[in-house]
C-alpha cells in the first residue's frame, strides 16, 4: 500500500512485506570466510635488513598467499638504525619477522623500532615473529652480572608488542619474564620427520645426550622414535653450567670483621670432572646427538670423538637453532661427525658453502600456520599436540 504524505502527495515507498530469495551457498560460503577473518586484515613484516634473513619471511609470506608489506630498513652512516614503514598499519593484525644474523644487537633495534612504529601507526595487533630468541643463554643470574632475557622482554613488551611466536626457548621458563602472551614452538617434529626420512638404517641408532642437561631433549626424541639412549658424561662443561649464582658465591678471603666470631659459614667443595664416560652402548650404531642450540662446536666435536672410540660408526648432530659462529664449519668439516641438521631459524647460507655437512630442515610450515590461527583467532593448541611438560 501506498503511503500519502504531508502535503497529500503519495510516499514512494511501500510497508507491504516482500519474500526474499534465501542467500545462495556462495554466500554463504563467503559470510563463514569474513567470519574467520579478524577485522583489519593482515600484514607481514621482515625487520632484518640482511637479504639472508627475509628469506623466512618470504616463505611464509607465499604460503599464507600474501605479499611481505613494504618497509625499509636500513643502516645509517653512523650506524643508527632507520625504519620507514611505506604503507598503512592503521587498525590490522601486523606480523613482524625477525630472524637473528651475526650483528645481533643491531636485529633487536631493527625490531625494537619497527614494533614502535606500528605501536604509533595505530596498528590493531603486534606480533613478533622471532624463531630464535637472542640472549636466551643470559637467562639466569651469574654472580654479579645481570638477567638479559628479562631486560629484552621488558623492552619488547614496552615497545608495543602484544604477542610473541618463538621456536625451542633454551629455558622454557623466559616465557614467564614476558606480561603477553608467549607461543613457544617446538621444531623436534620436523627434525624427527628427517631422521625417519633420510637416514636409512635409523633403526639402529641411538640417541646421544653430550651432556647430562641435555638428558630430558635426548628422551624426548628417544621414546618418540621408539630408540635407545645414550648419556656422556664428565666431558669439559660449557662456561655457562660451570659459573654459579651470584647469590651463593661465598667470598674469597674471610672477613673477620663482618662475621661473627661464633660463626663458621661452610665452604662449597669444588667440583672435579670424573673421566668421560658413555652411559649407553653405541657399538656398531648411528649415533644421533640432540640439543637445541649448535653454535661453539668444541663440544659436539669432543663428543663425536668419544662416540667413535666407543664404536659408533656414523654420527648425526640435530638441534634446532644453527648459529655456527667463528670457526664452526672448518671444525665441523674436519671432525668425526657425518652431518649437522639444522632448521632455518636462523640464516646459516654461508656456514653451508663452507661446509657440505651441515643441512637444513625448513619450519615455515608451522610458523606459517600459527600466523593464520592468531589473525583468525583460532585455537593455537593443535600445534602444540602430543607435547608434555618435559618436552
Amino acid at each position: 500500500m501506498a503511503v500519502k504524505g504531508a502535503h497529500g502527495n503519495e510516499e514512494g515507498f511501500s510497508l507491504a512485506w516482500e519474500p526474499r530469495e534465501p542467500p545462495s551457498q556462495e554466500a554463504e560460503d563467503k559470510n563463514q570466510r569474513d567470519m574467520n577473518v579478524t577485522k583489519g586484515g593482515l600484514i607481514i613484516f621482515t625487520a632484518n635488513s640482511n637479504p639472508a634473513g627475509r628469506e623466512l619471511g618470504k616463505r611464509i609470506a607465499e604460503r599464507l598467499g600474501v605479499e611481505l608489506g613494504k618497509v625499509q630498513v636500513y643502516q645509517e652512516a653512523n650506524r643508527e638504525t632507520r625504519v620507514q614503514i611505506q604503507e598503512s598499519v592503521r587498525g590490522k593484525d601486523v606480523f613482524i619477522i625477525q630472524t637473528v644474523s651475526r650483528d645481533v644487537n643491531t636485529t633487536i633495534m631493527e625490531l625494537l623500532i619497527m614494533v614502535y612504529a606500528c605501536r604509533t601507526s595505530c596498528a590493531h595487533s603486534i606480533t613478533g615473529v622471532v624463531p630464535y630468541f637472542p640472549y636466551s643463554k643470559q637467562c639466569k643470574m651469574r654472580k654479579r652480572g645481570s638477567i638479559v632475557t628479562k631486560l629484552l622482554a621488558s623492552m619488547m613488551c614496552k615497545a608495543g608488542l602484544t604477542h610473541l611466536i618463538t621456536m625451542d626457548l633454551h629455558q622454557k621458563e623466559i616465557q614467564g619474564f614476558f606480561n603477553i602472551p608467549v607461543d613457544n614452538l617446538r621444531a623436534s617434529p620436523f627434525l624427527l620427520q628427517y631422521i625417519q626420512e633420510e637416514i636409512p638404517d635409523y633403526r639402529n641408532a641411538v640417541i646421544v645426550a653430550k651432556s647430562p642437561a641435555s638428558a630430558k631433549r635426548a628422551q624426548s626424541f628417544a621414546e618418540r622414535l621408539r630408540l635407545g639412549i645414550a648419556v656422556i658424561h664428565g666431558e669439559a662443561q660449557d662456561a655457562e653450567s660451570d659459573l654459579v649464582d651470584g647469590r651463593h658465591s661465598p667470598p674469597m678471603v674471610k672477613n673477620v670483621a663482618a662475621i661473627h666470631p661464633s660463626l663458621e659459614i661452610p665452604l662449597l667443595i669444588p667440583k672435579e670432572k670424573p673421566p668421560i664416560t658413555v652411559v649407553g652402548d653405541v657399538g656398531g650404531r648411528i649415533a644421533i646427538i640432540v640439543d637445541d642450540i649448535i653454535d661453539d662446536v668444541d663440544s659436539f666435536v669432543a663428543a663425536a670423538e668419544t662416540l667413535k672410540e666407543r664404536g659408533a660408526y656414523k654420527i648425526f648432530v640435530m638441534a634446532t637453532h644453527g648459529i655456527l659462529s667463528s670457526d664452526a664449519p672448518r671444525l665441523i668439516e674436519e671432525s668425526a661427525i657425518d652431518e649437522v641438521v639444522v632448521t632455518n631459524t636462523i640464516p646459516h647460507e654461508i656456514q653451508k658453502l663452507r661446509c657440505p655437512k651441515i643441512k637444513t630442515v625448513d619450519i615455515s610450515m608451522i610458523l606459517s600456520e600459527a600466523i593464520r590461527r592468531i589473525h583468525n583467532g583460532e585455537s593455537m593448541s593443535y600445534l602444540f599436540r602430543n607435547i608434555g611438560l618435559d618436552d
